[in-house]
């Protein structure tokens, strides 16, 4: 447990933080380990309700914060009334967190918060993330990556926590499921999030349907490929009822950011 021990004198040493807070598995990892070492009135949980992630997930953040005991805040951001955001250019995520991040400062001094925590790891040094510009412009901590702590790594402790995210499929913003230079709208943002939820309905916890206009690809587990196959009549009668005239399957299965791996994606990088 030297990695957590190592992450707890990190955080202690920060007095007080407010923790971005998404109830994935790696800001409720930080959110627990914080409420371990630092009094419970120097913590604020945060987390953004946004139509670039999907709904659920807002009420699975109040559940874990109830959990945790800590307190916790929900704000609105506004990303969908950036015309640099919804244009989608190869840096859209800078966009949005250079917003959500100057808001969870503002709040963070409010409270007389020392730090604004976010829960990127070290796996994330390795996708291609330019949200890091603006999280070093504001002087964001990242802990898990100070503590030098892998995606596994925190799966592995957060178990051992016995935190129910342990195994939480891997969460990431709708709008990467969309091609850069394609418009982002909620209308199409809600269309991705129909299609996905009708996927884990019939059976896949980790899938990613990306989006091409009238054709989507869809990213499940390499080990999930043959049941998709075996689904596949109605899987492709429903998404084209959601709009899409041709749907096809990845074959190299699921991966994270990879709408990052394209030719327009490394040329503008």
């Amino acid at each position: 447990m030297k990695q957590l021990a190592g992450l707890k004198k990190i955080i202690s040493g920060y007095g007080s933080c407010l923790v971005a807070f998404s109830g994935g598995v790696d800001s409720t990892f930080l959110l627990k380990v914080a409420s371990l070492v630092l009094p419970r009135g120097e913590i604020l949980a945060v987390t953004a309700d946004s139509s670039t992630y999907p709904g659920e997930e807002l009420l699975f953040s109040k559940n874990i914060a109830k959990r945790l005991g800590v307190r916790h805040k929900i704000i609105k951001t506004s990303e969908l009334k950036d015309k640099r955001f919804i244009s989608n250019p190869i840096n859209r995520c800078y966009y949005c967190k250079k917003e959500l991040f100057k808001k969870l400062k503002k709040i963070a001094g409010a409270y007389k918060l020392n730090y604004v925590l976010d829960a990127s790891n070290l796996t994330d040094e390795f996708d291609f993330r330019p949200g890091d510009i603006a999280k070093k412009e504001l002087k964001i901590r990242s802990p898990l990556v100070e503590a030098r702590l892998a995606k596994e790594d925190i799966r592995r402790l957060s178990k051992k926590l016995g935190l129910v995210t342990w195994d939480k499929p891997s969460l990431a913003c709708l709008a990467s499921r969309i091609p850069y230079g394609t418009q982002i709208s909620r209308k199409l943002l809600n269309r991705v999030n129909r299609c996905e939820n009708y996927l884990k309905r019939i059976g896949f916890r980790q899938v990613r349907l990306r989006h091409y206009n009238e054709l989507c690809r869809i990213e499940v587990l390499s080990k999930d490929i043959p049941l998709l196959i075996n689904k596949r009549q109605q899987v492709v009668n429903r998404l084209k009822k959601f709009g899409y005239d041709c749907v096809t399957v990845d074959l190299e299965g699921y991966r994270t950011g990879s709408m990052n791996l394209g030719k327009y994606a490394r040329k503008n990088r």
